[in-house]
């Protein structure tokens, strides 16, 4: 059986190569195989290998989802995708599925995705030897009489076998054969004709009745065979039979005709009369099906539909009608119907595969849909045409008999229509044609295509100088036409460098709404306005983004008040104008200068007359600062003139600020002198000068009482300890350090003190610096035998040495403190 499938599989796929040569450009059949497997078989049994048969990997069926696709509810076999193979998934009956037809076979599709294709597979399912033969009764009852003549023929009703084939039934024996002998004939509709014969004449008055024995046998292994007894009664003679009137009829009736329709009436006569001349009608060895289609009047011969008729099942149907008188003769007429086929099934429509989604940057003959169209109907009845509807950029393609595809038409875009519903519609080409449709819904996902758009490309933006850090200046947004992630925009300034500083430490921008922030406080003096751009960036993959220039302009604020540059403002120096007293009215006598770093209104500046010595004789210009005389200068007028001129910008609020002009009214300079020497200006300055003064010399003084008590108690302190050691009886060995010199003799201590005084006259500032004194000192020691008397004399010059030393510091603290006290004296 094994070998058979591997041969059955290997002819499956000659046949499937070439029925791929021959549809070449239906690409989107890969390929066909054909299986054979009995029927009856356990679940799970084997039927081929698919992914071997077709060439195929079989991690290629698991990636592309293999899947079986039937039309029909039921699924007779299973894939195996981790093996490759088909498994019975429902037990088959072969007669079930297929009747007497043969060879019996069914159909399915093999589907992969990623990219599709699309294989068919044919599973023929042969018949085994399960069902015996059957006859319609189990017993028949004849009566013949006993005038009939040898060659007097009796039909018998002939068994039935679903089996198919060898399996079918090969012959039929009557037991015992004595009297009979059986006839049989083959029909061309496949059914079989069976008639007993009489061979020797009967005899009522030896032998009433006779029993038979009819055995129908397959050819099957095991042999399965079915029996029918005949039951002969014998009657008196009967000498006319019944005669039909023709011997085929033939008839044509539609299909789905209502039970009751007529289909043909069947006559037949016999010349007997009475009893023996009444001719009964009745249905002889017809297969059941037929029996429960059709009916037969008994009486009349009106043969009438009893059943559903469906051209689709059957087209044609033969019957036997058999016309019997009362005498046991008998005639049989074959009666052929014919079925019309109707325009009565819809057009079907299975989607075998369907992606609900497809990019919207797909190229044009991308397949979204496979799909099977099937009409039940012959001839123009089951001719279908398949189209979608028109206001999409899809078309549908014819891939192979009864299969189409739907595949993008054109580019598509999300942004534009972000889905599409298509209508399939399906009609027939009967009378009246008959249509369906179904619709399906595709969504066009989004693909990161279009870039983030703003509203402007440029925006110009006023900030007023002086905010606050954080002050939010303005908010840009940009649109994205995409969706999603592809549409989620983020905002960033790109860095660059204004006047020398970074943008980043003066603007920024939120991420997410796009909110720009001042990130410092600006300053219109020092910066006008400056530019820079914020990239919007999606975050699709790979991200997209546009750029907008932003001009931040600053606006003035009034916060700088007037400067004075004329008449110079000096705390130690006197400036004054002189005025001549023959000066007339109008003499122009100085002229403030002012300047105000604002800009605009702000920076507009006036001038002011605040206080004078006297008001009646000078005026100052409102708009050019110039101080004139409004009247005759006369010798009343004082020489020192004191005005106080303001000068305020014209911002809101107004900021102001203040000269002092000193004007002297002489003839000549040495005047102007004698009036000025008393200025007082100087004195606040002297004031502080002698506050120093005094700390200084309460910090020297402390200073040198603290030095003196240390170096009185050091000197006391080294006096007794010469004491001690003069009065003692030990040698005193001293110790040099080596960085004194090696030779003898006495040792000398030398001083240096370094001072560095300026003086001026003018300033009446002072300064000294005070060097640390250097020293060096030589101790030369005679070390070859020296005695205590020389040692103590040694000591003694050293000490005197020391007392030396101490006396020449205190000396110099003196010094210092007498050279403060002469300061401080001087400057009082």
């Amino acid at each position: 059986m094994m070998a058979s499938m591997w041969i059955t599989a290997r002819r499956g796929r000659w046949q499937a190569l070439f029925v791929i040569l021959c549809l070449f450009k239906l690409s989107l059949v890969t390929g066909q195989a054909r299986y054979s497997v009995p029927e009856e078989q356990a679940e799970g049994s084997f039927v081929g290998n698919i992914a071997r048969d077709l060439g195929l990997d079989v991690a290629r069926l698991i990636s592309g989802k293999a899947r079986i696709i039937t039309k029909g509810s039921r699924q007779y076999v299973d894939l195996n995708r981790d093996k490759g193979t088909l498994v019975i998934k429902e037990r088959i009956d072969r007669e079930e599925l297929c009747g007497k037809t043969t060879p019996c076979s069914f159909s399915f599709e093999v589907i992969l995705e990623n990219p599709i294709q699309l294989y068919r597979v044919t599973v023929e399912v042969t018949d085994i030897n399960d069902n015996s033969p059957s006859f319609p009764k189990d017993e028949i009852n004849l009566k013949i009489v006993e005038s009939a003549v040898s060659g007097t023929r009796f039909s018998l009703e002939s068994a039935d076998d679903p089996d198919v084939g060898i399996n079918d039934i090969q012959k039929y024996t009557l037991k015992p054969s004595d009297i009979f002998k059986l006839e049989v004939q083959s029909q061309p509709n496949g059914g079989t004709f069976i008639e007993m014969v009489l061979q020797n004449p009967l005899d009522r008055e030896k032998v009433e009745t006779h029993t038979l024995v009819l055995i129908a046998s397959d050819g099957g292994e095991p042999h399965r065979s079915g029996t029918v007894r005949i039951h002969i009664t014998v009657l008196d003679a009967n000498d006319n039979a019944p005669v039909c009137s023709q011997p085929v009829y033939k008839a044509d009736v539609k299909e789905n005709s209502p039970e009751g329709t007529v289909v043909t009436t069947v006559s037949a006569n016999d010349p007997d009369k009475g009893v023996n001349g009444e001719v009964t009608y009745s249905l002889a060895h017809v297969v059941r099906e037929s029996k429960q289609l059709f009916e037969v009047n008994v009486k009349t011969g009106e043969i009438k539909v009893a059943g559903k008729l469906d051209f689709e099942k059957s087209k044609t149907y033969q019957l036997n009608v058999k016309a019997s008188d009362h005498g046991g003769f008998s005639d049989t007429c074959k009666v052929i119907i014919q079925i019309t086929d109707e325009n009565d099934n819809l057009p079907t429509i299975q989607l075998m595969s369907f992606s609900n989604s497809i990019a919207e940057d797909s190229p044009p003959g991308t397949t979204i849909a496979v799909l099977n169209v099937d009409d039940e109907d012959s001839d123009g009845n089951g001719v279908v045409k398949c189209s979608i509807n028109s206001d999409v950029p899809f078309k549908i393609e014819s891939s192979l008999t009864g299969y189409y595809s739907i595949v993008t038409e054109d580019f598509l875009d999300r942004e534009s229509i972000p889905e599409y519903n298509i209508t399939i519609s399906v009609s027939d080409q009967g009378s009246p044609p008959l249509s369906s449709s179904k619709n399906i819904n595709v969504k066009v996902s989004d693909v990161n295509d279009s870039p983030p758009r703003f509203d402007q490309s440029e925006y110009i933006k006023t900030v007023p100088e002086n905010n606050s850090p954080g002050f939010s200046v303005f908010t840009l947004s940009a649109s994205d036409a995409d969706w999603g992630q592809n549409a989620r925009v983020s905002y960033f300034v790109e860095e660059k460098e204004i006047n020398g500083v970074s943008v980043s430490s003066l603007v920024s921008v939120n991420s997410e709404n796009g909110v720009i922030h001042a990130v410092r406080s600006f300053d219109y003096e020092q910066m006008k306005w400056f530019e820079f751009n914020v990239t919007a960036r999606d975050a699709g993959s790979p991200p997209l983004s546009s750029v907008a220039t932003v001009r931040i302009m600053i606006q003035d604020q009034n916060d700088n008040p007037p400067q004075v540059l004329y008449p110079v403002q000096t705390g130690g120096s006197l400036v004054a104008e002189m005025v001549p007293r023959s000066a007339d009215v109008g003499y122009l006598v100085t002229k403030v200068v002012a300047v105000d770093v604002d800009s605009g209104q702000n920076a507009w500046l006036s001038y002011k007359l605040q206080k004078a010595t006297d008001r009646a004789l000078f005026e100052v210009g409102l708009q050019n600062g110039e101080i004139r005389t409004i009247r005759q200068v006369t010798d009343k007028d004082a020489v020192k003139q004191r005005l106080t001129v303001i000068v305020e910008d014209n911002g809101q609020p107004s900021r102001s600020a203040t000269v002092i002009v000193n004007v002297a009214v002489a003839d000549s300079f040495p005047e102007v002198l004698s009036e000025f020497t008393d200025f007082t200006h100087d004195k606040e300055y002297n004031d502080n000068l002698t506050f120093y003064l005094v700390l200084a010399l309460a910090v020297v003084s402390f200073l040198f009482i603290t030095c003196l008590v240390v170096i009185i108690s050091v000197k006391i302190y080294r006096w007794r300890q010469s004491r001690v050691l003069y009065h003692s009886n030990l040698p005193v060995i001293p110790y040099y350090p080596p960085r004194y010199s090696d030779t003898l003799g006495t040792g000398t201590l030398q001083h240096v003190y370094n001072y560095e005084v300026c003086r001026t006259t003018d300033s009446r500032k002072s300064d000294m610096k005070y060097m640390q004194p250097m020293s060096q000192s030589l101790v030369s020691v005679d070390g070859a035998g020296a005695d205590t008397p020389q040692v103590d004399k040694q000591f003694s010059g050293n000490c005197s040495q020391m007392s030396t030393l101490v006396s020449d510091k205190f000396n110099l603290l003196v010094s210092i403190f007498s050279f403060f006290w002469y300061l401080f004296s001087s400057s009082v």
